[in-house]
């Protein structure tokens, strides 16, 4: 199939493909005598796993890993699991990030009046305070 063929059934767009060639995500594929780029089921499989990896918050390094694993098809799949654990837990670090940041910006929203002078105001204030030694 070609490259466009390629995207579509894919669903991702024909600079992702080209884009995942050269990071060596996607192998480079034969050309035909015409100079078009010749794709296979095994590239549209390897695509559709790259962006389910994305979907899941997988870096393409992380996605080059898993690639590298799956490749292994006969050996235990501790190692997959091991990469999915990893990245579950970055998730919910990054979770609880985002919790304590929305929990910061609710108690300045709350102090603030929202109106009066500008110099008065605690979300102002606590972004220019500085930070304790």
């Amino acid at each position: 199939m070609k490259i466009g063929q390629l995207a579509q059934r894919s669903g991702v767009g024909i600079d992702t493909v080209r884009y995942y060639e050269r990071e060596g995500l996607l192998p480079k594929p034969p050309r035909l005598a015409s100079g078009y780029r010749s794709y296979d089921l095994g590239d549209l499989q390897r695509l559709r796993f790259v962006r389910r990896g994305k979907a899941l918050g997988f870096t393409l390094p992380e996605i080059r890993e898993l690639l590298a694993l799956s490749s292994h098809g006969g050996e235990d799949m501790a190692a997959m699991k091991a990469a999915a654990q990893h990245k579950l837990a970055d998730v919910e670090r990054r979770l609880d990030e985002l919790a304590r940041i929305r929990d910061g910006l609710k108690a300045l929203i709350e102090a603030c009046p929202g109106h009066g002078a500008l110099d008065q105001c605690p979300i102002l204030s606590a972004l220019a305070e500085e930070e304790p030694a």
